[in-house]
């Protein structure tokens, strides 16, 4: 097992960073659409891209995943875990009864390890996650019996987290919200409001930063997205409340803030954020790295932020306005992006065939 990304490492980058935040608006034009659930075969350009849909007509999907080559998406209020087929259909693997939608909960994260599907969901009072051996081939997958791998989380209407990413150490990390209890994201002995470590198996690992905790960093409001560059820095984008969303460098055992602080604080028992954003323009979820930059996904924004690594305080933005709210963005086998729109969660403005999942190439990036 490789050990943990260093403390003194995540907090000396975010010393060197945690200057004033400066947006660039990239340029966007009006794409083209597919009207139907084919894929689009005639892709638009907009902002440096060639844009196509590769899925459409889903009800509020939340997370991408990769199984191999074939992509799996989750449906927060159906329970549903889908498979997207290349003639434009959705073909359901199967649905987490389990899975209790309420307000911003239900079946949120997708990650997959080692013929396993892990999923994090709402189940009534709590959330949890489980795994489920993956069966059958592409065109024909399914699911074996659920396994627990945590449970116990406090779950609420809002702020419930629910990404989960396996780091470049083989762990399972998961983000947890306060659940609207603020006060317990200051209390280590609480889930709520942390990103915690994990084995595949659901231990707790013997290098994580407390004793017998799954806890890996803790003052976090909602964290939705995480993602880690090559030399296994790991970031993660927060929501803020009303003052400032964020995107922070994580470190072991370190303490982000919330809720004392919000945003910049200039303050020695916190981590200040490498980036931050009014909430207006971001209300960060999902996010993934590839050609040099940190791409996020933005949902009251309505765009994809792109966050070179070479200098993290600066940004340009991507797709404003164009396909309305995104929640996920994935970096499929092939290198390019696939990223979920969210307008059907009952917050957006469908437009015909939402929701759906979009195909562009980082790679050329206006």
């Amino acid at each position: 097992m490789r050990t943990s990304i260093p403390a003194w490492r995540g907090a000396a980058t975010v010393l060197a960073y945690a200057t004033l935040v400066v947006l660039l608006a990239g340029c966007t034009t009006n794409p083209g659409q597919s009207s139907s659930g084919q894929p689009d075969a005639s892709p638009a350009r907009s902002g440096g891209f060639d844009i196509s849909t590769v899925a459409s007509g889903l009800d509020a999907p939340w997370s991408i995943a990769f199984d191999g080559d074939t992509m799996l998406v989750s449906e927060r209020d159906s329970g549903r875990i889908l498979e997207p087929t290349a003639d434009g259909e959705q073909r359901e693997i199967a649905t987490i009864d389990a899975a209790t939608p309420m307000g911003e909960g239900g079946l949120l994260g997708l990650a997959v390890r080692d013929d396993h599907l892990y999923a994090y969901f709402t189940a009534g009072e709590e959330n949890r996650v489980e795994r489920y051996e993956l069966t059958g081939a592409p065109g024909s997958l399914g699911l074996g019996p659920s396994e627990t791998v945590l449970d116990g989380i406090a779950s609420a209407r809002t702020h419930n987290g629910g990404r989960i990413a396996f780091g470049p150490d083989g762990m399972l990390y998961v983000t947890v919200g306060d659940a609207g209890n603020r006060e317990a994201a200051q209390d280590r002995d609480s889930l709520s409001g942390k990103i915690l470590r994990l084995t595949q198996d659901g231990d707790v690992p013997q290098d994580n930063p407390f004793d017998g905790s799954p806890v890996y960093s803790y003052g976090h409001r909602n964290p939705q997205g995480l993602a880690w560059d090559d030399d296994g820095m790991m970031y993660a984008a927060e929501f803020g409340q009303d003052t400032w969303d964020e995107l922070n460098v994580i470190a072991s055992g370190r303490n982000y803030g919330w809720p004392v602080v919000e945003g910049l604080a200039a303050d020695d028992r916190f981590v200040d954020p490498v980036q931050q954003w009014a909430p207006a323009d971001a209300s960060p979820s999902g996010m993934a790295i590839a050609e040099g930059s940190i791409w996020i996904a933005n949902l009251r924004g309505e765009r994809l932020r792109e966050v070179p690594l070479d200098d993290t305080s600066t940004s340009t933005e991507h797709l404003v306005g164009e396909y309305g709210r995104l929640r996920d963005v994935a970096v499929a086998p092939d290198g390019t992006l696939r990223v979920l729109t969210n307008n059907t969660d009952g917050r957006g403005d469908p437009q015909q065939d939402d929701d759906r999942v979009l195909r562009l190439d980082p790679a050329a990036a206006g």
